[in-house]
């Protein structure tokens, strides 16, 4: 009963909050200070750092859209960013100027080619240099690796097998068994 009284006061809480409307109701709301920012993050407002626009850029105090441009730019050109260090590269500017935005920025991570659908496997035991050399994170040696091995020994049982014989550590493997299949 406390727990659900506790949420009631939060919900209304919420609803009470000038700055909980604002956000409710215009979706280009500019936070204005340090406190809004501190505000919006106890309410929940993040913003998606690897899908933010230039408008949700703009909603952030200290960003310009000059620097909104940028990052938006970076980020249709397949650019991840996975912290804060990384946004503050991208804009040349220091870690500790950008610190107070870090309550509401999320770092999601977005495979682009799992995201358009499930990509093109190649296999393992019947795929030629040209198509295996096309499969990112297979470097041209590892290419001519599969091609021997599975010359020599045979065909690959499994993604397991493969990883054995070429003694594929298992953090390369994880990044290439979407593209892969035997």
């Amino acid at each position: 009963m406390i727990i659900q009284g506790w949420l009631h006061w939060q919900r209304l809480r919420h609803q009470w909050n000038p700055l909980a409307s604002r956000l409710a109701q215009d979706q280009d709301y500019r936070l204005r200070s340090q406190r809004e920012v501190d505000l919006a993050a106890e309410l929940g407002f993040s913003l998606d750092v690897n899908q933010a626009t230039v408008d949700d850029w703009l909603r952030l105090p200290g960003i310009s859209i000059r620097q909104a441009q940028v990052l938006s730019h970076l980020r249709q050109s397949g650019v991840a960013f996975y912290s804060l260090e990384d946004v503050a590269a991208a804009l040349q500017l220091p870690y500790r100027q950008l610190q107070p935005l870090a309550k509401v920025l999320r770092f999601c991570y977005y495979d682009q080619a799992l995201e358009s659908g499930s990509p093109d496997r190649v296999s393992l035991n019947q795929g030629t240099v040209m198509a295996l050399s096309q499969v990112p994170g297979l470097n041209p040696s590892l290419v001519q690796a599969i091609i021997w091995e599975r010359s020599r020994r045979g065909p690959f049982r499994d993604l397991a097998d493969f990883q054995r014989r070429l003694q594929v550590p298992g953090e390369v493997l994880a990044g290439l068994m979407h593209y892969l299949h035997c």
